[in-house]
């Protein structure tokens, strides 16, 4: 075992964490530094500063980050209209490379030689932070413990704890039965009944949403303003990246927006059941293609949709500091540069309607062309004719051949 003599932490003061925590003072005999990042779970942070203490840490760091990850993280992935296997907005994977940033940079501002984390040895969590802790400083040194020690369990967990003097809440099974993971963007629940992919999962266990049946009779409309891609106002009133997407959950959750029910891939083999909520996500993600549709050029615009599906897979798979990555951002943000106006939804128990859109400086759609009415000359029908024929040519050729 290589000596170190610090650790950065990523410490959400739960039991996982805070087990981890005594772990590695008495089997590294280093000094810990715990970070932990409020990037909007809606729980309060300030116990783990108390926890930390508690257990004998001298360096605390706890960052509200919540900005920066919905303007550096979250909107960049948007413009891409980034969905992963067709249904996931990849609420927990955009997350971790922030964590993992600022966890590198908290070593270098402590004099850290290593950084740990909570992930077990079976999710895609631990390929997301390492490959971005090794992207950002190659020559770190990673403690993952889940895949050292032989705490296999909750309840080994619970004993540890218990032996150690570990104040850890909600020690028996009064707690929630699913292991969840939230941030603005969306929660998570995995674990316990949803390792049956055939049951359903139970109504009490959403916590943003109502069900579509509870949700208003009455429709709710909303404005969504869009400059360079990125929403800066709902319903006229300019917000900061933080404040759309929680003023979108408020909106999506009351109106029964946004529930998942999922089996997805895992980038490490195997498959996973998963439920998720991700509220103010569906509506950007439908208020953006929306604006997309007038203002970008058809290729541009298949383009991406080509693109996005690798885009995709990069984030979930952990690959958002590489270097394919950011090329890809490159030609995603280049094309929002006329990504501007606004878009008009409808929210009723569970759906997102598109009723109006418009961009006074960059639409491309022209009334006059696309109109059934009289277009006064400005499309010539008849040169279709043309265009038909030459489409036609090969289909025209095969058929011949064939008969």
């Amino acid at each position: 075992m290589k000596k170190i003599n610090k650790v950065v932490l990523a410490f959400s003061g739960g039991l996982d964490t805070s087990v981890i925590l005594k772990w590695l003072q008495d089997t590294y005999q280093c000094e810990v530094v715990t970070f932990t990042a409020d990037i909007g779970q809606g729980e309060e942070v300030e116990p783990a500063r108390a926890k930390a203490k508690q257990l004998g840490v001298k360096e605390i760091y706890i960052d509200d980050l919540r900005e920066e990850f919905v303007r550096d993280f979250v909107f960049p992935m948007f413009r891409a209209n980034t969905i992963y296997e067709g249904e996931y907005l990849l609420g927990t994977s955009i997350a971790r490379p922030l964590i993992a940033k600022r966890q590198i940079e908290i070593a270098k501002e402590t004099g850290a030689d290593a950084v740990s984390h909570g992930a077990t040895g079976k999710g895609n969590d631990q390929v997301r932070f390492e490959l971005g802790y090794y992207a950002l400083q190659p020559d770190i040194q990673v403690i993952a413990p889940w895949r050292e020690w032989n705490l296999t369990s909750r309840e080994k967990l619970l004993q540890y704890a218990e032996q150690h003097n570990i104040p850890v809440e909600m020690k028996k099974k009064t707690g929630s039965p699913y292991s969840m993971d939230a941030n603005l963007l969306h929660i998570s629940y995995e674990g316990r009944v949803l390792e049956d992919p055939a049951v359903e999962p139970e109504e009490l266990m959403w916590r943003w949403s109502v069900s579509p049946e509870k949700a208003p009779d009455v429709p709710e409309y909303l404005d969504v303003e869009f400059r360079c891609g990125d929403v800066v106002a709902l319903n006229g009133v300019e917000l900061s990246p933080a404040r759309v997407l929680e003023k979108l959950n408020t909106l999506g959750g009351k109106n029964g927006i946004g529930r998942l029910d999922l089996v997805e891939n895992r980038y490490v083999g195997m498959k996973s059941r998963g439920c998720y909520e991700t509220p103010g996500g569906s509506i950007l993600l439908r208020a953006h293609r929306a604006m997309e549709s007038i203002t970008l050029d058809r290729e541009v615009a298949h383009l991406k949709d080509d693109l996005m599906p690798r885009y995709a897979e990069l984030i979930y798979n952990g690959y958002w500091w590489s270097p394919e990555r950011r090329m890809l951002q490159v030609l995603i943000d280049a094309s929002q540069e006329r990504v501007n106006g606004w878009v008009r939804l409808k929210l009723y128990k569970g759906n997102i309607t598109v009723v109006g859109r418009d961009s006074h400086t960059d639409s491309l759609f022209d009334p006059n062309i696309a109109t059934f009415e009289d277009d006064a000359g400005a499309y010539n029908q008849g040169d279709a004719a043309g265009f038909i024929k030459l489409n036609a040519l090969r289909l025209r050729i095969a058929a011949k051949r064939q008969r």
